[in-house]
């Protein structure tokens, strides 16, 4: 059985952003060699997310809007958290509800999805720099 690692870095624009990163996944399953397996993919930092979803802008609108509905931004001294001087609480719980990541299996050296099926990299507190961790094992 093979092993690989790779780290993925992300500088996201804006505080909320949505970047498919199903390219980079593929490259990494080619330079990986591995045929039969698994691939996780996991966001290193707790204010950020991977998940898996059609790629429409209209989709990513509504993710937005949900999202902001569920845990808005702001009034910061709405959440506790921020009494620490920070002003991200709402982006732990952005998180907590899109998730952390991703196991894909991989068949025929290819990431075996469903119709429309694609991998994002959500970021709830961004224009900073952060890391993906993609580890695939198989042969």
């Amino acid at each position: 059985m093979k092993s690989y690692r790779k780290e993925l870095w992300f500088n996201a624009g804006k505080r909320r952003e949505y970047i498919n990163i199903t390219p980079e996944l593929e490259r990494c399953l080619e330079e990986s060699g591995i045929l039969e397996g698994i691939l996780l993919c996991n966001a290193m930092h707790i204010t950020a997310s991977v998940f898996i979803n059609d790629d429409e802008r209209g989709l990513h609108s509504d993710f937005e809007k949900w999202l902001e509905h569920l845990a808005p931004e702001k009034p910061y001294d709405r959440y506790r958290h921020n009494d620490t001087g920070e002003d991200n609480a709402d982006a732990h719980l952005k998180r907590s509800v899109m998730g952390r990541e991703v196991v894909i299996a991989v068949t025929g050296g290819k990431m075996d999805f469903g119709p429309w099926e694609q991998v994002f990299y959500g970021e709830f507190d961004g224009k900073r720099r952060k890391r993906v961790l993609v580890k695939i094992i198989g042969e």
